[in-house]
């Protein structure tokens, strides 16, 4: 794994890969060069390198189930195509129990982790959201309640008067026990305006997650790339995330995720190219040196991109999901979820160990 594909690299990207072989990190500077160049196979290699150090030929997965229990919202973030208004045609709020009855409908023997997340829907109170958690973990004790993005967690301390730490004790104790990576888009209080992200801004989610590690939740981010931000954004975030990290030793995995297309109908010209996805994973698995796994989010780039993303330094292809909700509404095309089985082809087809896992990377089949 010591050999850099390309023959004639130039003198900054052997900076950067004496660098990453010494282990000294990474600068705002160099992720933004590694984005501005075109040699995409060292890029690759060096992060399979980085890679193979931290997790091997090892790659993880889980058997969960994502779960929405209201599509209302009263942010209008302008890339999304979940949300709805309040009794507009499609909108949805669940009782607990008739989330129950769903899950009873669709979930089979080897589910270890419901992945939850949905709008702000400020018409119910707080105690909606605990009852929520609290109706799964009674009838389904053995499964993980992974739930609320740190932008949820912003929103419920707005409508319940409490703060971060005591809305997260109140909802650890209806059964949380860890937060989803969502609601970080861009870290950039720019971005955020120009994009109406008009939920947690840049401070509020790195405090949000910080409270969690600091009560002992272990937690995933996310970075939603693609739209109007620039390299230095890209490369910003992560460092963010980087020091929160470098702080509290509490993120399990980094998720880019790719934006979606408001239509599914939409030309290519509209979606970012496997060249950006793969370098953008690449590029995270780099600069993130304190962070163990880089997930390749299929139901974004597609299950054969994921299968390249396993060269390009991703350690992790996420789960069964069963019926994905989000990024299909904003026109991804591809499958709503995979069975155990596809999971293991699919890693096995990257030439690539499949490890099942739970939501705290806990081995709990290597498939060899």
């Amino acid at each position: 794994m010591s050999t850099i594909i390309t023959p004639h690299t130039d003198t900054r990207m052997a900076e950067i890969i004496h660098k990453v072989r010494t282990g000294e990190r990474l600068t705002l500077e160099d992720g933004v060069y590694l984005y501005e160049s075109d040699d995409i196979l060292t890029i690759g290699q060096l992060a399979n390198e980085a890679n193979q150090r931290k997790n091997g030929n090892k790659v993880y997965f889980i058997e969960n189930m994502s779960l929405y229990f209201t599509n209302v919202c009263e942010a209008h973030c302008a890339f999304c195509n979940f949300r709805k208004d309040e009794g507009e045609e499609g909108s949805y709020t669940l009782s607990g129990q008739e989330m129950v009855d769903y899950v009873q409908q669709h979930i089979h023997p080897g589910i270890r982790e419901f992945h939850i997340v949905g709008g702000h829907n400020n018409n119910v109170p707080f105690q909606y959201y605990v009852d929520s958690l609290k109706a799964l973990n009674e009838a389904f004790p053995d499964v993980t309640l992974k739930a609320y993005t740190a932008a949820e967690i912003d929103f419920f301390t707005r409508i319940s008067g409490l703060n971060v730490r005591e809305v997260l004790i109140k909802l650890r104790e209806a059964g949380l026990q860890s937060l989803t990576g969502g609601g970080a888009e861009i870290l950039s209080d720019e971005y955020r305006k120009k994009m109406r992200v008009d939920k947690a801004n840049v401070d509020r989610y790195l405090e949000v997650h910080r409270t969690a590690h600091e009560l002992g939740m272990r937690t995933h981010t996310t970075m939603l790339y693609g739209s109007i931000e620039s390299y230095e954004d890209r490369v910003q975030h992560m460092i963010h995330i980087r020091e929160l990290q470098d702080e509290t030793n509490g993120f399990q995995v980094f998720i880019p995720l790719s934006m979606q297309p408001k239509s599914k109908n939409a030309s290519i010209m509209r979606r970012n190219s496997a060249y950006e996805d793969l370098k953008t994973i690449a590029i995270s698995r780099l600069m993130l040196d304190n962070i163990d796994h880089i997930k390749a989010y299929f139901i974004n780039i597609g299950t054969q991109l994921t299968q390249m993303a396993l060269a390009f330094g991703a350690s992790d292809v996420h789960g069964t999901i069963l019926k994905e909700r989000i990024s299909h509404a904003a026109g991804a095309l591809t499958p709503e979820g995979l069975t155990r089985k596809e999971l293991v082809w699919l890693v096995k087809g990257a030439g690539r160990i499949p490890v099942e896992r739970d939501t705290f990377y806990n081995e709990i089949k290597v498939y060899d």
